[in-house]
């Protein structure tokens, strides 16, 4: 084992200092300057592999600065797998290129969706061989390419040997299954993923949801998709574009405008910039005399006729080739191939994380064209806060047009709050005051909670106070919403008594706050010992009307039981049967073992007495989870799922 380390390692120092040398012989004066000349050997890639010129594209590749970056995004950006794969032939005749991680997953992924499935096995038998040293596959690795590829046996081999092999299985291993069952038509079988999700106590996260509401979109139940859509906020579950583009898409197809009108308004609440893809669902939109609610929209998405293409004129001839970066010359002929230009917002903020002058200078003799969604996306890639706000204040003044917008506004808000940043946010609260900038409620919530991180509680109800002249009026639910983030924010910077003066101000606004909030109360306050106020916000929850559920209780337990108050936590195992709930097993263990502890032999032996009785075994983990989800909210949208497809061959789960 310690020999294979050590070659492992020799090969990856190996692979390090060819690279090296490689790009020795090509000296750069900065990290823009290599991210550009990579983008520009890319870019002649992408051109060459379009056309029918490869003699060209072995010339460039045996240029000694084509590496692994260079390489792996050639391979993305192929325009086919064929010709993916003959540039992968092309690169075993290059001495002094090695395959790297990079490299060697955007094959495999290439391979998968190429449904190239003996070809892909034997690149993973390689890997597993060590033929490639510095490269390892895991479990999720091999469970995205084999879906991809439309392998389910294999995908659930992988998945079965995940689940086996001690390791926390990711939510996203069981989205991967999920979305094949999905893919493939087999309804139940991916209710019966999504109930496992929940039967086994793992957290559904967006791309869950996403897998839901295309399935039921997809299957003509988009009554039923938004009705799920429409529980996300309740279950903290950011809704996305791609959640979005389904619904209106479907919803456009069956004419239903006033349903895509509500969803249009949703997305500027949320703060989701829309993408081409709705172009055509907007126009079908207008033509049906939608014209003032799309028209913003529809502006957002007309082409860019400032950004040019990567041309690349093919000569017949025996010379090399040559790029033609002169974009006056729109007639390329037969071979003529035009591109838009190769960009990556993340190796291009990794560039400039450091803001050295020199970098800035050379970022701006590159002229780039500056729009929303590219500085979006380069605002979301900085590891620095201190870089990123140094970008976004220079990208305002380059020459071009471009103006800051509620989309990057609220991008750099969340980023800064995120680390802390408190007076700079306050900078830019200002100016979205000053200049009548209407603040999706999400960022302020995003703020919110990451002033918690942070721990500047202050700050946080400063915002929250300003909430309403920065969002304009709300809904009771997005003001629930709110407080909670608050309330969240104030007990993880033990601010107990302002917790409670929000509380009790929430409650004379005429606001109720939901079960997961009053969970991560209980659990806070329990954790503190203060246990009268535990007891207190308990009988609140039962004069607001709310039903507390399984999850709440087990909160209980555990705080009672962390706190040495066993004779409490008994009381509430005992209500607890009353309801017709029981604790998940690590529960009751704990509730056992602590009324040992405290000399209550008689009173642990009934609980285990009383559990074992049952005629099936205790859930492995109970659905719910503090401050975001409540059992019943879980079980609504199961419900809503699994009714849908009721006459699906198989029975319906039900939900204990």
């Amino acid at each position: 084992m310690y020999i294979k380390q050590f070659f492992l390692k020799i090969s990856l120092f190996n692979n390090l200092m060819l690279q090296t040398r490689c790009l020795s012989h090509y000296p750069f004066s900065g990290k823009i300057s290599l991210y550009l000349h990579r983008a520009r050997l890319i870019d002649s890639i992408r051109v060459i592999l379009r056309s029918n010129s490869p003699r060209s594209l072995i010339s460039l590749l045996n240029d000694p600065s084509v590496d692994y970056f260079v390489v792996a995004n050639a391979f993305r950006s192929a325009p086919s797998p064929d010709s993916a794969l003959s540039l992968n032939e092309i690169l075993k005749t290059i001495p002094h290129f090695r395959h790297t991680p990079a490299t060697i997953r955007a094959l495999a992924k290439i391979l998968a969706k190429s449904q190239r499935n003996a070809e892909l096995k034997n690149l993973v038998d390689d890997i597993d061989a060590g033929k490639f040293w510095n490269v390892r596959v895991t479990f999720m690795d091999l469970m995205k390419w084999h879906a991809a590829a439309g392998d389910l046996e294999s995908v659930l081999h992988a998945w079965n040997r995940y689940r086996v092999s001690g390791k926390q299985v990711s939510i996203e291993a069981y989205n991967i299954v999920m979305r094949l069952y999905v893919l493939m038509g087999k309804d139940s079988e991916a209710m019966q993923i999504f109930h496992k999700i929940i039967s086994e106590g793992a957290l559904p996260n967006c791309r869950t949801y996403t897998v839901v509401i295309e399935h039921l979109a997809n299957s003509g139940k988009l009554d039923s998709a938004i009705k799920v859509f429409n529980m996300l906020p309740l279950l903290r579950i950011r809704r996305t574009l791609r959640q979005y583009s389904v619904l209106i898409e479907g919803f456009t197809s069956i004419n239903r405008f006033d349903v895509v009108k509500s969803l249009l308004d949703e997305m500027q609440i949320d703060g989701i910039l829309p993408v081409r893809a709705m172009q055509l669902s907007l126009q079908r939109m207008r033509e049906a005399g939608f014209v003032k609610e799309t028209g913003e929209f529809l502006r957002g998405m007309l082409p860019d006729e400032r950004i040019k293409n990567v041309g690349f004129c093919v000569d017949s001839s025996d010379d090399e080739d040559e790029e033609n970066v002169d974009q006056s010359c729109d007639d390329a002929g037969v071979d003529g191939v035009r591109l838009k230009p190769w960009l990556d917002p993340r190796a291009l903020a990794n560039a400039l994380n450091d803001w050295d002058p020199n970098e800035v200078l050379a970022l701006e003799e590159a002229n780039f064209i500056w729009t929303t969604r590219l500085v979006c996306k380069i605002l979301r890639n900085f590891n620095s806060p201190k870089a990123a706000w140094e970008f976004f204040c220079w990208v305002a003044y380059q020459p071009g047009g471009f103006n800051h917008d509620i989309y990057t506004v609220q991008r750099m808000m969340t980023l800064l709050a995120r680390h802390g940043h408190v007076e700079l946010v306050g900078k830019l609260l200002l100016k979205v005051r000053r200049e009548e900038i209407r603040l999706p409620v999400s960022s302020i919530r995003l703020i919110i909670d990451f002033y918690g991180i942070s721990k500047n509680a202050d700050a946080a109800l400063k915002v929250f106070h300003d909430a309403e002249s920065l969002c304009g009026p709300m809904s009771k639910l997005y003001l629930m919403l709110l407080y909670s983030s608050l309330l969240r924010t104030l007990t993880k910077c033990g601010r107990n008594a302002d917790a409670l003066d929000v509380l009790e101000q929430m409650f004379l606004g005429g606001i109720c706050p939901d079960v997961p909030t009053f969970s991560g109360l209980m659990y806070h306050f329990g954790l503190e010992g203060d246990f009268k106020t535990v007891q207190k916000l308990f009988m609140m929850v039962r004069q607001s009307g709310l039903e507390p559920d399984a999850y709440m209780l087990k909160v209980l337990i555990h705080g009672y039981c962390k706190g040495e108050r066993s004779a409490l936590a008994l009381r509430v195992f005992e209500h607890m049967k009353s309801l017709n709930l029981m604790p998940d097993a690590a529960t009751k263990n704990l509730l056992v073992k602590s009324l040992w502890k405290e000399g209550r032999r008689r009173e642990a032996a009934s609980v285990e007495e009383r559990c074992n009785v049952i005629n099936y075994s205790l859930p492995s983990a109970l659905r719910g989870h503090l401050w975001t989800m409540s059992s019943a909210d879980l079980t609504r949208v199961y419900d809503i799922y699994s009714n849908s497809f009721a006459t699906v061959e198989g029975q319906n789960l039900q939900m204990e």
